[in-house]
């Protein structure tokens, strides 16, 4: 018999800080402000009615700029994990300018929480040096490698690694390619059926990760989607956990 599969939500809290970072028209700001206006406060009403904590991978900036938004994140016993400060191209950085970066998202991070155990590199991008800054500032957890379909550990770094995948990627479906709610479904559930029936996956990876972003899935009709997913998921042998748990899981082989 098959073990429980692990469901990790997870939602990349950019806000318009990549905007901000490029200097955009007021525009394509708001359009980052989104997330904050309407996003995240209908994100936490799903998961609040569904009795389902996440994991909202957070800029520094953004802390900064809303703590009210992160306040409300922690309240509902949600995870705060890291996701750069100003949403930077991390590879584009040099050594003492990505050590800066990481130093600025751990202190604003910190300000809410001192239990920060993950890492999402924005855009997925990671320079040579990332993992292990991140080691090194004692993160546990990152979420930015293709290179599986379940999680493992980078032994060398002492990190559990969360595969994460572009159509499992609110952002790519809904804004690069402009695709319906109905296929973001049909790709998700596809994924996640054929994924809990794979015989090549060990009991304690069976974890599956999803990853929206506020300002892309908070937009009613396509939220719509992510709550029939999580309906469909709940008919299986399924548990939501934050990322830092699921890595307390994988690391101490804690029972679920």
């Amino acid at each position: 018999m098959k073990s429980k599969i692990i469901v990790c939500l997870t939602f990349d809290f950019d806000a318009e800080s990549v905007q901000i970072r490029q200097r955009e028209e007021l525009g394509r700001v708001s359009k980052g402000q989104f997330a904050i206006n309407r996003g995240i406060p209908r994100i936490l009403t799903l998961l609040k009615k569904h009795e389902i904590k996440a994991t909202f991978f957070t800029c520094g900036w953004v802390a900064d700029e809303y703590p009210e938004s992160v306040k409300n994140i922690l309240e509902d016993d949600h995870e705060l994990a890291a996701h750069g400060y100003l949403h930077e191209h991390l590879n584009d950085l040099s050594l003492v300018e990505e050590k800066i970066i990481i130093k600025m998202m751990m202190e604003s991070l910190n300000k809410f929480t001192t239990e920060i155990k993950g890492f999402r590199a924005p855009y997925w991008q990671l320079s040579h040096n990332t993992l292990k800054l991140i080691s090194e500032a004692g993160l546990l957890y990152d979420s930015s490698l293709f290179s599986d379909d379940r999680p493992f550990i980078l032994q060398s770094l002492n990190l559990v690694e969360f595969p994460v995948e572009w159509f499992l990627d609110d952002w790519v479906i809904f804004e690069i390619h402009q695709h319906s709610p109905n296929t973001a479904y049909e790709i998700w559930q596809s994924q996640f059926e054929a994924f809990i029936n794979e015989d090549d996956v060990p009991s304690n990876r069976r974890i599956f990760t999803l990853t929206c972003h506020p300002a892309a899935i908070g937009h009613s009709y396509r939220l719509k989607i992510l709550e029939r997913l999580i309906e469909y998921m709940k008919t299986k042998e399924v548990i939501f956990l934050k990322m830092k748990d699921a890595t307390d899981y994988i690391l101490n082989k804690r029972p679920l």
